[in-house]
């Protein structure tokens, strides 16, 4: 029998009964062998380097399209009833519906994973950090970073990025996408401090591009970035390519749209803007049938946390709030829906377990891209899963973790605590991991709202379940990484101290 007392570094553990006692959870780590262990194997996957994972031997196109905070509450396939995502219903349809993805509870610590393959506590963007905003020589580092992008390009594909970023400056690195491994990009950098055009990433949008940063008068943000990727496409459709989409809607400031101009009120421009999302899906696919690549394109569909808390609409029955930087399902559980015709199977719902750090081993299982030697990959490859080879992924548990801002450090960004809250789940039991110790367990099939604890209960599945939970728990880092790093010479508007102002997320 074991019992886990607690996980927080420091603390004593007791892993079984008459051994391994009064051990800390580091040297408890270091004893097996555990303290920097990769959760994933740095492999290629299943279908083998050099193969693609197309039904004719050519390497798809993959089109990952992520939406900024927007739960499943808001979409039609996974019970929504505001009916406003006929074309992402289509797509769910036709394709593959994900019902255990997990991002991450907040907007950076998802999109460092996403592109790492890695979990916050390695990349170290555990917090978020609104670079342009606030500076202090932080960025996402390409000399410390691999994403899927570099992988990809090097096998031979086009690359393209459009919409969000914010976790570079590009006034002061004005070529970094490139650096990340983007042929062409059209990005709203993030509010840039001292720059108020800069602010604005719906109507009139400020946007970064190979020639530089401007505003498009006349423009809407997610209409520029959809028309550049329909042009991407148009230029590149005889050849794979790979296109990141992670758009600024629905975040807010919440407005009308092309779609319904001259909407008021806050619950009814945010649906307007979900309304507006799913037309630009339907865009995105139109240009892909009209192109004749549809058949040899994957489209993944996703959102980047939960809606925010302020806004609520009905699934299946019953209102559900919106849980943007919680750790309960209604902050990390992502709408995820997977459709290319011919190569992903129909109509299919999955209760496959899966997270964002197997995006980057998917994408490169897919374009046949070997993971360079030493990669630490924490992920592993769906794509057996998403061409129909297989109904299960190898995962146990998943994980979400990350939120609120990070703080300066002796002018470095750091994580807030030295260890994240975090939950781990499977299929059915939730484990929750607060101040470095395990605190609550869910059965999810009987308690979707998570209100019964049971981490005391004795009954074998329960404890069971727990045990395997807390046992991929001890695999972590005793401490959370802080994010890797080059600074970047001093800027004017760099932060030094925190203020109320600071702490709001752009």
């Amino acid at each position: 029998m074991s019992e886990i007392l607690s996980l927080k570094e420091g603390t004593n553990i007791m892993v079984s009964q008459g051994a391994h006692k009064d051990l800390s959870r580091r040297d408890l780590l270091k004893t097996l062998g555990l303290g920097a262990l990769a959760l994933g194997a740095p492999q290629c996957g299943s279908l083998g380097i050099g193969e693609s994972g197309s039904h004719d031997g050519r390497q798809p196109n993959i089109i990952f399209i992520m939406v900024d905070d927007l739960g499943p509450e808001w979409i039609g396939c996974y019970g929504s009833e505001e009916s406003l995502t006929p074309n992402v219903d289509a797509l769910a349809r036709d394709g593959m519906r994900f019902d255990n993805v997990y991002s991450m509870p907040k907007c950076t610590p998802t999109r460092a994973s996403l592109l790492t393959g890695q979990y916050p506590f390695r990349t170290g963007w555990v917090n978020h950090w609104d670079v342009p905003r606030w500076g202090c020589g932080c960025h996402f580092d390409p000399n410390h970073n691999m994403t899927f992008a570099r992988l990809l390009k090097e096998a031979g594909y086009a690359t393209a990025a459009a919409g969000k970023w914010q976790i570079n400056d590009f006034r002061v690195q004005p070529d970094v996408m490139a650096r990340h491994g983007f042929d062409e990009w059209c990005m709203w950098t993030g509010y840039e401090t001292g720059n108020p055009p800069s602010a604005e990433r719906y109507a009139d949008p400020y946007v970064h591009t190979r020639d530089g940063s401007r505003t498009v008068e006349g423009g809407f943000g997610d209409q520029v970035f959809t028309d550049f990727i329909i042009d991407f496409m148009k230029r590149h459709r005889h050849g794979p390519m790979m296109i990141y989409y992670p758009m600024c809607l629905t975040h807010g400031p919440w407005t009308d749209t092309p779609l319904d101009p001259g909407v008021t009120g806050k619950r009814e421009r945010f649906a307007a803007m979900v309304r507006y999302t799913d037309f630009l899906t339907g865009r995105l696919v139109g240009a892909l049938d009209e192109l004749g690549i549809r058949d040899n394109t994957i489209v993944i569909w996703t959102t980047d946390n939960g809606s925010p808390g302020g806004m609520t609409a009905r699934r299946n029955g019953r209102e559900v709030k919106g849980g943007k930087g919680k750790l309960t399902e209604n902050g990390p559980n992502a709408p995820f829906v997977v459709n290319g015709p011919g190569l992903v199977p129909a109509g299919r719902v999955t209760p496959a377990l899966s997270d964002f750090t197997d995006m980057l081993p998917t994408f490169a299982d897919l374009a046949g891209a070997p993971l360079p030697g030493g990669l630490v990959v924490d992920g592993s490859s769906i794509a057996d899963l998403i061409l129909g080879r297989r109904e299960e992924t190898d995962r146990e548990w998943i994980m979400a973790m990350g939120g609120g801002t990070s703080r300066i450090e002796e002018g470095r960004v750091v994580p807030r605590k030295e260890y994240a809250d975090r939950v781990l789940r499977n299929e059915r039991f939730k484990l929750w991991i607060e101040d470095g110790a395990p605190t609550r367990l869910h059965d999810l099939a009987a308690d979707r709202g998570e209100e019964n604890n049971l981490i005391d209960s004795a009954k074998s599945e329960i404890s069971a379940a727990r045990a395997v939970l807390e046992n991929a728990a001890r695999r972590f880092p005793a401490v959370d990484g802080a994010p890797r790093y080059d600074p970047v010479p001093p800027q004017p508007w760099d932060a030094q101290s925190w203020s109320d102002g600071q702490e709001k997320e752009n």
